[in-house]
């Protein structure tokens, strides 16, 4: 036996049962894991962003090993300037071009020569060159050093390598071969790390990646890549506002930190030019006593979280080692973040969610009554409108059955109504059935005098074509070309009243207002004529049929809604434009023509389609001549 019940008892059960088993074991929950959760999140976030903070870090050095490594293999290098010296410059301007984080890229040979690329786009670097205004690049070359007439230039170019300056410059202060990065080199026969220290032409502490020339030890290619931009890499900001990163050697010494203020007194050490502070770098911070232990325990050093009291307050620490192809061993990174910054937004957030879960718990048990009663009621003033809709067709039919009398009653009245509006629109155009069953219905289908555009097509000696082919093959031919007709019809707005026939009747600006009717008469009647060419070619190669199609085109008023007896009614449209469209049509056959319009037409739309005049005719029907036009195709202006 089928048993129902109201949907408003099944959803006022259901709403209530579930808040009660969903919402009391959540909120337990949460007060008992919510802060462990929140921790949890922080440091997730911390170990995403640092272990991105140290990727970076590391690229930056991977761009200039890799350039080193690559200027090391070319043989043109192995020579001293001034030899193939517009090689030389073209590779390191192209090396700096590849490396923007690096200021320079220079060689050392064992006569003491030296040529170097300087990056020249920082600012203090174009002051400490004393540049000319847009200098890109600077080129400093010591060449035959052990002669007599020694060349030593500084050379400016601009954005595009163009010479802008050039002077002379003392040489003597300065020996490649004196030179730290220069020295590990010849002496270990290998690449190295080199820093950080000051450098010899720009004065200002770099980090410095150098390898020996393959073919000859003794030539040393080296790239600089200044402190600045390795604190710039350290930004914190994304882990929470008092996050701090720093790099330190393997000696545990200070080399690079995320604290603007903190980097600029490194800087200041490094380059000799403050030496009143009393305090070493190593003392700018009091968690660099904490890092150098961590990274003795197996624990941290790579990568684990540690929690450790800093200035009384509760901190994460990561560390993680950040050598680079074997170069800057015992190098590391160290991201140290507050913990109550980590957790405070994730735990303001819990005690909100809180309060909006209580709030909604308790609002939602009052609620899913009302709530309940208005789906309820929604439904069943659906069913009475679907079954409205549905007395189209009156055959009973099976329906699906649930267990809520509301559903079943909808199922009920959408199958019938579904049912009724499929097989009215296949009699009816579709535009009519959409209004006939609005609640405005009666307004839109009742007769109402309005300006209309009509086209009639008719298809030559159907008649004899009817004769001479079976009807089967008649009906399958004329279904086609009806499908056809109709779709571009309706994609050009128009509603297509009635087959007549072999006929079709189009109509414009009604039952939908178009204020554009004639225009999309024309393009209408011109997209049916190059549809059914088509459609004759592919009629000829399968031995069907030519449909050879003429078109009849007004506009004018006409009496539009509908027609019959009380019992039986057609939407259709009436009055001298109907039927001057009729006669339109029927003229093709005398002027060997294809598509004729009115000049009413013509008026309308003479400036978008080029027509042909064909003077007054006299129509049948009519005691007035009939100006005629031709319509020929889109104007083509």
């Amino acid at each position: 036996m089928r048993w129902s019940k109201p949907l408003r008892l099944h959803l006022g059960v259901l709403v209530v049962a579930s808040l009660l088993c969903t919402a009391t074991p959540i909120i337990w929950m949460a007060f008992r894991q919510g802060s462990d959760a929140a921790l949890n999140a922080g440091a997730q976030q911390m170990r995403q962003m640092s272990l991105r903070l140290i990727e970076g870090y590391r690229n930056t050095l991977q761009g200039g090993t890799e350039a080193v490594a690559l200027a090391s293999t070319l043989p043109q290098l192995l020579s001293p300037p001034p030899q193939d010296i517009q090689a030389k410059q073209e590779l390191f301007l192209e090396i700096l071009r590849n490396v923007p984080e690096a200021t320079s890229i220079y060689t050392g040979y064992p006569d003491g020569s030296y040529l170097q690329v300087i990056n020249a786009a920082r600012r203090d670097v174009r002051q400490t060159l004393a540049a000319p205004d847009g200098t890109a690049f600077a080129i400093r070359m010591i060449a035959e050093r052990q002669g007599p007439d020694v060349i030593s230039t500084l050379r400016f170019l601009d954005i595009q390598a163009r010479p802008i300056g050039e002077r002379d410059i003392e040489f003597a202060f300065f020996d490649p071969r004196q030179r730290p990065w220069y020295q590990s080199v010849v002496q270990d026969g290998v690449p190295v790390s080199v820093g950080p220290y000051v450098t010899g032409t720009l004065k200002v502490p770099t980090l410095t990646i150098a390898a020996p020339m393959r073919g000859d030890g003794r030539v040393v290619v080296g790239i600089n890549i200044h402190l600045q931009t390795i604190s710039r890499l350290l930004d914190t900001q994304g882990i929470s506002p008092h996050a701090r990163a720093y790099i330190i050697d393997s000696g545990g010494n200070l080399v690079a930190h995320s604290d603007p203020g903190i980097m600029a007194r490194i800087i200041a050490i490094w380059s000799r030019t403050s030496g009143a502070l009393g305090a070493t770098a190593n003392g700018f911070d009091v968690s660099l006593d904490t890092v150098a232990r961590l990274r003795r325990d197996p624990a941290f050093a790579n990568g684990g979280l540690a929690r450790l009291d800093l200035d009384g307050k509760r901190h994460l620490v990561q560390i993680a080692p950040v050598s680079v192809s074997g170069l800057f061993r015992g190098s590391t990174a160290a991201i140290v973040v507050p913990l109550e910054e980590l957790v405070a937004e994730a735990n303001r957030l819990l005690v909100r969610n809180l309060l909006i879960a209580g709030a909604l718990l308790i609002a939602g048990v009052g609620a899913s009554v009302a709530l309940s009663r208005m789906v309820s009621r929604s439904l069943y003033r659906l069913a009475d409108e679907a079954r409205r809709i549905g007395d189209l067709d009156v055959t009973e039919k099976a329906v699906s059955h649930s267990w809520i009398s509301e559903i079943n009653t909808l199922a009920s009245a959408l199958s019938a109504s579904r049912r009724a509006i499929g097989q009215f629109a296949l009699y009816v155009p579709r535009e009519v059935v959409r209004r006939i069953v609005s609640p405005e219905g009666e307004a839109v289908v009742k007769a109402k005098r309005q300006i209309v555009t009509v086209l009639f097509t008719d298809i030559r000696d159907f008649t004899t074509i009817s004769e001479v082919n079976s009807p089967e093959d008649v009906v399958e031919t004329l279904s086609t070309y009806f499908e056809l007709l109709n779709t571009i019809a309706e994609r050009n707005g128009g509603t297509v009243v009635q087959y007549l026939g072999d006929s079709i009747f189009v109509m414009w600006n009604a039952p939908v207002e178009d204020a554009r009717h004639v225009e999309h008469g024309c393009r209408c009647a011109l997209a049916m004529k190059a549809a059914v060419d088509s459609l004759n070619e592919e009629n000829g190669k399968n031995g069907r049929p030519a449909l050879i199609t003429r078109f009849g085109l007004h506009t004018g008023p006409a009496v539009v809604g509908s027609f019959g007896a009380i019992s039986r009614q057609q939407y259709t449209a009436m009055g001298d434009t109907i039927n001057v469209a009729s006669r339109l049509e029927g003229l093709n056959k005398e002027f060997g023509t294809s598509i004729l319009v009115s000049a009413s037409v013509h008026e309308a739309v003479g400036n978008c389609f080029a027509f042909r005049p064909l003077g007054l005719v006299q129509v049948k029907g009519r005691a007035e001549k009939v100006d005629i036009w031709e319509l020929v195709g889109e104007s083509g202006g």
